[in-house]
């Protein structure tokens, strides 16, 4: 009696409400987002309880549609869940924000990824668009713009970056592989596959000419060496639990790529320097990304454990990253020299009348906060840019050196 009580509550809910927002919306710019998207999209709209709920005045077949298929922060449409309710369904986490293959690898600083999705629809992108990532970090943003049909050629000048991005997006047609290739590398377990000595990664050349494969079981072993170096967790006991968990996953995608019969964009992550960009002039139909905070995190220092257990030379890599070479008003220097040439390289890129977007925030170094938000918007208008919206927004952890973010929506001068 109580759960068909409750149930009919629910229908009566939905009925007086167009659009619920999903329960963990929780913060104002989560709700600017939400907003945003909903105009970018089309829709005309009111709140209509507690900011919760909206009523769409505009409701059709085709708004309910769009809605529904595209938006980020709404569990409900006319009384239909919304597809991104059932994409975070798909989660073996316990963290809202790391479905999918979201989760793999403890990278710091991530983005997430319901913002990411918000961003690609407010700057009006569509199915078939180009979105550039000059920093494609841990992959949120290709991971997202591949599940809204988007295409995006990524860069980023660290190698364990770019072995995540491709695994978080390229694993779904590479999983048959994967399944066939878990027996035999699990069974090396015996034989010394969770030694720092044993080459694990010829043994994979040795096992299959699949990269993508390879990708996804280098980074099972990185994800053990994290956990290994980080938490002094047993090596081999996290390889296989974390494999089990990376597999399911790439599963989990699958089946929420049928289930909702998603035409994934095309993704292509590759090393690169924001600095110098190997793409034509006004090629990129949107640029969404976030500098590194390099001032306040060593991103190199950080991740020291797995660049090495690849082979890198984490001496030579260091001289690669912005904002990490230099000590003390050399290293401030230098960090805003890389930033011009980067943002240079945006406006370039990008074609004329669309938006670039960039996440940042004002750190902390040697006691001194570091104007970085304050000189990319003098900079990004000087080039041509004019800014359009500035949101504030909470940052979690690095509380030490930064507490809030600023989502800069900027446009390129001209039209095409």
């Amino acid at each position: 009696m109580t759960n068909k009580k409750s149930n009919t509550n629910a229908t009566e809910i939905l009925k007086k409400s167009d659009l619920v927002l999903l329960d963990n919306v929780q913060f104002i710019y989560e709700l600017s987002l939400a907003e945003l998207e909903l105009s970018s999209l089309g829709i005309q709209y009111k709140t209509t309880n507690g900011l919760r709920e909206f009523e769409i005045f505009n409701k059709s077949i085709d708004t309910i549609e769009l809605v529904k298929t595209k938006s980020s922060y709404f569990k409900t449409v006319d009384k239909f869940y919304t597809d991104y309710y059932h994409i975070i369904e798909k989660n073996t986490t316990s963290s809202i924000n790391q479905y999918l293959t979201h989760w793999i690898y403890p990278y710091k600083g991530k983005f997430h990824p319901q913002m990411i999705r918000a961003l690609i629809n407010i700057i009006g992108l569509k199915e078939g668009d180009t979105l550039f990532e000059p920093f494609s970090g841990s992959g949120t943003t290709a991971l997202e713009a591949q599940l809204l049909g988007v295409n995006l050629i990524g860069i980023d000048v660290s190698p364990l970056c770019v072995i995540q991005g491709k695994v978080k997006t390229q694993s779904i047609f590479a999983f048959d592989e994967i399944l066939s290739l878990k027996g035999k590398v699990t069974d090396s377990i015996s034989t010394n596959l969770f030694s720092i000595e044993k080459n694990y990664y010829e043994m994979l050349d040795d096992l299959t000419e699949n990269e993508t494969a390879k990708d996804f079981y280098k980074l099972a072993r990185l994800v053990a060496v994290s956990d290994n170096s980080r938490r002094n967790r047993n090596f081999s006991t996290s390889f296989v639990k974390n494999l089990d968990l990376m597999i399911k996953s790439v599963k989990f995608y699958l089946e929420i790529k049928d289930k909702l019969e998603l035409n994934l964009g095309n993704i292509s992550i590759n090393i690169g320097d924001a600095r110098n960009v190997d793409l034509p002039d006004n090629s990129v139909d949107g640029i969404i990304t976030s500098p590194p905070y390099s001032i306040a995190l060593d991103y190199v220092q950080n991740d020291e454990h797995s660049l090495s257990d690849l082979g890198f030379n984490v001496s030579e890599l260091r001289e690669n990253f912005i904002g990490v070479r230099g000590n003390g008003k050399n290293k401030l220097n230098l960090y805003n020299e890389d930033m011009e040439k980067t943002y240079n390289e945006i406006y370039r890129v990008l074609k004329p009348g669309k938006f670039a977007v960039i996440v940042i925030g004002n750190a902390t170094y040697q006691g001194n906060e570091v104007k970085t938000v304050e000189f990319t918007i003098e900079y990004m208008k000087k080039l041509g840019f004019s800014l359009e919206n500035n949101i504030n927004k909470i940052i979690f952890g690095l509380y030490n050196v930064m507490k809030k973010e600023h989502i800069l929506i900027f446009k390129k001068d001209g039209s095409l």
